[in-house]
């Protein structure tokens, strides 16, 4: 049997070992040294909106006519004794905004420039103050902010300041906390589980150091991508889960194989070969699998998906070629050494080495009963998904804060203090043909429009707040919050409204950017869905020689997914144990997050199945016997999937005790997921359905088994399934 080009690549690590690790160590520096300047060229937090939607093409009307109105700024004044009717409570407030530098501050808008009740608080013992701050970029606006933010204090009131620049800057800052203290902490914790899986340093060292190449590779693939796009500063806790988190389960994959061929091959060269050749080629269908999936967020027109996407697909990159380079290298160069500074038997090699133990137990009980295994099982994972039917679409904003972050009670402040949504009403651009004033009849159906606009079922006021030319601007206060469904609801009647006869008419604001960014997701979601499907199907068929395999890996992933959602649903959205979490619900889900869950988790997902279906095909090629294969094949993978989601979830969980929900969310997500994939669903459903399935597991038809014995990825260059030394399964002829 000739070999294959697994085995080949494994020979060629093994002779260019010092080489390949030379290049390791120089790429690692590079990495260390420019790649993590990432978190000083990072965009801002954001990239949630559609672009080209209507409230997109409002919002850029809105801001030529009449300059940036985004509220970059918000101080919130307030004190016990005074009200606003005071002369000092104006006095302090009045010279406190004059005072500030012309350079930083474009404009500000309070009570006393505008002689407006909006900014005054219902007590009267509040105002706010609006900012705009000079700069035409995020990094410029963010500078003119440094410059001012010490000089807001008012005297003798207390001053809290909010607004769009505080939000993303206090995001930043916890997002680069959160990074640094999830390294801090997982990389101790990872050693010493990992110690407990080898039963030594040597390689329990192996996994951390692709780990920690992988984490220097994907801030490097970041800071290229900031050369050529923008990436989101959320896009630097997922890229660095990815990137520590495969890296270590595609470490421990190749470690394990290559311990266990040591005591079967005769040279070290010849197990480093059999070594790539088998989990090597699993680590290159699962991270090809994985880049795939992740690509499809660059479908969606959303600045945060697609930064993520393109982070993600380098991410993974990186790490797949670190494990199948800079690994057999390592293992190359300490050969049988990688035993060494053992502190005890390893458990995974025990289990796997005899016909004993936990997992050998499972298999044959799952063998015996298949059925009783799969039925409670998928109903456990349908009830658990329930809580999703009944999710509410939310967004991103301040509320994503810890409860004491000043941005996030300046908001509240606003949302229930003062009337009237003072600073996220639904905004609504006007453009005529001609100028509206000196034109008696513009102005006229002007005015009729913002009547009209008046007695939408929702609409509190309906006022004209600008007029610049041909352009006209009318602002509508309203009874819910920016982000519920009745605020959406409220747009959706809005925009049915009939504009002036020689006029066009566009909605904007933060309920109509949540409108049109679930129109977008919604549009997009199903392609998405369909490339991912059919990108997996295909790979799959490629690994396995088999239609079946991969229809059922989706439809197991597609239940661990909606367990998934329904959990998340029922902790962030219903408010279930945020007690114990730290962070306060607000009745919603962003509806970005499903989709990079989706991403996330589908990829993730397939990698453990990649690597179950390729030890227990890798024993029916030998075998031809379905149900010794799965048993054994699960014997003998089970400990390294559990293992390897164990640490993945170590470095998730670092992750989820985040103080922005949105990391929390999404960390917690995983984690739930991460337990019943490797658990319930790889190691328990997914062995019960192939018991069930039998030998139809392998079936194709005869055209596409030519087509996999010539294309197929194999782990050798003979034969493939059914076609080998046994005779080809009944199942397999039609």
């Amino acid at each position: 049997m000739s070999e294959s080009m697994f085995s080949r690549w494994g020979r060629v690590a093994y002779r260019r070992r010092r080489l390949i690790l030379l290049a390791a160590l120089l790429v690692a520096v590079l990495g260390g040294v420019w790649g993590t300047t990432i978190f000083a060229t990072v965009q801002t937090a954001g990239g949630f909106d559609a672009p080209n939607s209507q409230s997109q093409h409002e919002a850029d009307l809105a801001t030529q006519a009449f300059g940036r109105d985004a509220g970059d700024v918000v101080v919130l004044y307030s004190s016990k004794t005074l009200t606003t009717a005071s002369p000092a409570f104006r006095s302090a407030v009045t010279s406190t905004l004059a005072a500030l530098p012309r350079s930083d501050v474009m404009s500000y808008a309070s009570y006393w420039s505008t002689g407006s009740r909006q900014f005054v608080s219902a007590s009267g013992h509040q105002s706010y103050a609006v900012i705009e701050l000079a700069g035409s970029t995020d990094t410029a606006r963010q500078d003119s902010y440094d410059a001012i933010k010490t000089q807001l204090s008012a005297p003798a009131l207390v001053s809290q300041v909010g607004g769009v620049v505080p939000t993303d800057e206090t995001i930043d800052q916890q997002t680069t906390a959160s990074i640094t203290r999830a390294e801090g902490l997982s990389f101790p914790i990872l050693l010493i589980l990992l110690l407990v899986i080898f039963g030594g340093l040597a390689a329990a060292s192996l996994p951390l150091a692709i780990g920690a190449l992988g984490i220097l590779g994907s801030f490097t693939a970041l800071r290229l991508l900031t050369l050529v796009t923008g990436v989101s500063v959320f896009s630097l806790n997922i890229t660095t889960i990815l990137g520590l988190g495969l890296g270590i389960d595609y470490g421990l994959f190749l470690v394990t194989r290559f311990r266990e061929e040591l005591s079967h091959q005769g040279t070290v060269e010849d197990a480093v070969a059999r070594t790539v050749a088998t989990a090597g080629r699993t680590v290159l269908v699962s991270g090809v699998t994985v880049a795939i999936v992740l690509a499809s967020l660059m479908l969606f027109p959303e600045t945060i998906l697609r930064s993520i996407g393109y982070g993600g697909v380098a991410t993974v990159l990186v790490d797949m070629i670190a494990a199948l380079t800079v690994l057999p290298a390592l293992l190359a160069v300490l050969g049988p050494k990688v035993n060494s500074l053992r502190i005890r038997r390893s458990a995974a090699r025990a289990a796997a080495a005899d016909n004993t133990g936990g997992w050998y137990r499972i298999a044959h009980s799952v063998m015996r009963r298949p059925l009783l295994y799969a039925a409670p099982i998928v109903v456990l994972l349908l009830a658990l998904g329930s809580p999703f039917l009944h999710v509410v679409w939310g967004g991103v904003d301040a509320a994503a804060l810890p409860s004491s972050a000043a941005p996030r009670l300046v908001t509240e402040a606003l949302n229930t203090d003062f009337p009237g949504n003072p600073t996220s009403p639904i905004e609504t651009i006007v453009a005529f043909s001609g100028p509206v004033n000196g034109s008696a009849a513009r102005a006229a159906s002007l005015t009729a429009y913002a009547g009209r606009l008046d007695h939408v079922p929702g609409v509190t006021s309906a006022q004209v707040t600008g007029i610049h030319g041909n352009i006209a601007r009318i602002d509508l206060s309203y009874a819910p919050g920016p982000y519920t469904p009745q605020a959406r609801a409220i747009v959706g009647q809005v925009r049915d409204v009939a504009a002036p006869a020689d006029a066009t008419a566009q909605t904007g604001g933060q309920s109509a950017a949540l409108t049109d960014e679930l129109s977008s997701i919604g549009h997009t979601l199903p392609w998405m869905a369909l490339a991912v499907i059919l990108a997996t199907f295909l790979l799959l068929f490629l690994a396995f020689g088999s239609l079946v395999l991969p229809l059922q890996a989706i439809v197991m992933n597609a239940l661990s997914l909606s367990a998934m959602y329904g959990v998340v649903t029922w902790i962030f959205q219903d408010g279930h144990l945020s007690g114990l979490l730290g962070f306060s619900p607000n009745g919603t889900i962003s509806p970005t997050i499903p989709v990079l869950m989706f991403a996330i988790m589908f990829g993730l997902s397939m990698d453990y199945e990649v690597f179950l279906v390729s030890r227990i095909r890798e024993r029916y090629v030998a075998t031809g016997d379905n149900t010794d294969a799965i048993a054994s094949g699960l014997q003998r993978s089970g400990g390294v999937i559990t293992s390897a989601a164990l640490l993945l979830i170590v470095v998730i969980g670092m992750f989820s005790i985040s103080s922005i929900t949105f990391i929390k969310l999404l960390g917690v997500g995983m984690i739930v997921a991460l337990l019943l994939d490797a658990t319930l669903v790889r190691m328990l459903l997914v062995p019960a359905t192939m018991r069930l399935l039998g030998n139809a597991n392998w079936w194709a038809p005869a055209p596409l088994r030519r087509l996999y014995a010539r294309y197929g990825i194999r782990e050798d260059d003979g034969p493939g399934p059914g076609a080998v030394t046994h005779p080809e399964p009944e199942s397999a002829r039609t």
